[in-house]
C-alpha cells in the first residue's frame, strides 16, 4: 500500500481528532449514540463528516449499529464507526435508550479539560463524575474512552466510500505500541494530571489511532476486493494513484500515467475503473478539486495562485471546474466556509 497517498489524503481532507468522554459504566447499562450529524455542529463546527470510536479500557462490553446484531467487545477493543451510523453500548446485547441529546450538546459545547468524565447508571441516567477513588462503591463492570474524529466530506474524499460502517479491532490484532494502546493509557493519566497540552497530545493521537484502523482494515481485505483502498496496493493502479496525489499540478495525461504504470493505456483504463470506480482523468480532476478546497480554507492564497497549483493554466478554467464540483465558485465558497468555521 502507498502510504504516502493515505497520508497525503487524510491531511488534505484536513482529518482532525475531537475532545473526550470518559465513561465508568456500572450495573445494567446502556447507551445510545444518535447519528453524528445531529451532533457535528456542537462537536466540530468546521468539519463536514463526523465519525465516532470508543476504546474499552476495562471490563467488557456490546456495541453494534442501533438496529443491528451487537458484538462483544473487551478490554483493550476499540470500534470506530466511520460513517457516523446511530449506535447502542450496553452491558448486555438487547438494551435500549433514547439519545440524550440534550446532554451530550451541553456537555461538548463546553469543549473544555480532558476526558470529560461521566458515570452510565443502570438506571440509565448519564451523570458528570469526578475519577473514582479506590473506596468508592458500585466499581464500574466497563470503563469506555469515546471520542471523534472529523473530516472533509467534499468535494472528494474517496477514503470515506471506501470504509464499512463499523470497524471493530480486537486487542488481539493491534500490537502492543499500537496508536489504541498508547491512546488508552495516556488518556487515562491526562484525565488524572491534567497537565497542560494534553489534550491537543490526546487529539493527534486519536488521529494515528484512525490510521492504524485504516491498515488494519485493509489487512483483512480479500484479495480481488476493489475499492479505493484496494487500489492503493495494486502495483500499478498503486503508481497512478501516488504520482496524481503527490504532483497534482503535473500536466498528466492517459499517455504519461500509463508509461510510468508499465501498462497500455486501454489496459491501465480498464484496471482504474475496475478499482476505483472511475477514469484515471475524471479521478485527476476530482482530486485537484479537494487539493484546491484545502488550499482555500487553510491558505490565504490567491484563487489565481490556488489554480495554478492544481494545475490549471488561468483562473477562469480553474473557477468553472470548482463551481461544477462544489456548486459555487471558489472566491463565494471560500467566504462561506470562513463564516462556518468562526460560528
Amino acid at each position: 500500500m502507498s502510504e504516502d497517498v493515505l497520508s497525503g489524503l487524510l491531511r488534505c481532507v484536513r482529518l482532525r481528532g475531537a475532545l473526550f468522554f470518559n465513561v465508568e459504566c456500572v450495573g445494567a447499562w446502556v447507551t445510545e449514540a444518535p447519528a453524528s450529524a445531529l451532533i457535528a455542529s456542537a462537536v466540530m463546527p468546521g468539519s463536514e463528516h463526523l465519525m465516532e470510536y470508543h476504546v474499552v479500557l476495562g471490563g467488557n462490553c456490546w456495541a453494534g449499529i442501533t438496529g443491528e446484531p451487537p458484538f462483544l467487545m473487551n478490554a483493550g477493543d476499540v470500534v470506530l464507526f466511520p460513517h457516523g451510523d446511530a449506535h447502542v453500548m450496553s452491558s448486555v446485547p438487547g438494551l435500549r435508550a433514547e439519545p440524550d441529546l440534550p446532554f451530550l450538546i451541553a456537555n461538548l459545547k463546553q469543549r473544555s479539560g480532558l476526558p470529560f468524565m461521566v458515570r452510565q447508571e443502570d438506571d440509565k441516567r448519564v451523570r458528570p463524575v469526578a475519577p473514582r477513588t479506590e473506596t468508592e462503591s458500585s466499581p464500574p463492570t466497563a470503563t469506555l474512552l469515546c471520542g471523534f474524529l472529523g473530516c472533509d466530506r467534499g468535494p472528494f474524499n474517496p477514503l470515506l466510500s471506501a470504509l464499512p460502517k463499523v470497524i471493530h479491532a480486537c486487542a488481539s490484532e493491534l500490537s502492543e505500541d499500537s496508536w489504541a494502546g498508547q491512546l488508552a493509557r495516556l488518556a487515562e493519566t491526562e484525565s488524572l494530571k491534567g497537565r497542560p497540552g494534553g489534550e491537543v497530545v490526546l487529539e493527534r493521537m486519536s488521529e494515528m489511532m484512525f490510521v492504524d484502523l485504516v491498515r488494519l482494515h485493509l489487512s483483512t481485505l480479500p484479495i480481488g476486493e476493489t475499492g479505493w483502498l484496494s487500489a492503493l496496493r495494486d502495483r500499478h493502479v498503486g503508481r497512478v494513484l501516488s504520482l496524481m496525489h503527490s504532483q497534482p499540478a503535473k500536466p498528466w495525461t492517459l499517455e504519461k500515467l500509463s508509461s510510468h504504470a508499465g501498462l497500455s493505456r486501454s489496459v491501465l483504463q480498464d484496471r482504474f475503473v475496475e478499482l476505483v470506480g472511475q477514469p484515471p482523468m475524471q479521478y485527476l480532476r476530482c482530486w485537484r478539486m479537494q487539493v484546491a478546497s484545502n488550499l482555500l480554507v487553510e491558505s490565504n492564497a490567491k484563487v489565481a495562485t490556488i489554480a495554478q497549483e492544481v494545475g490549471y493554466e488561468s483562473e477562469e478554467a480553474f473557477s468553472r471546474s470548482f463551481k461544477r464540483a462544489v456548486g459555487q465558485p471558489p472566491a463565494t465558497w471560500r467566504r462561506e466556509r470562513s463564516v462556518q468555521q468562526t460560528r
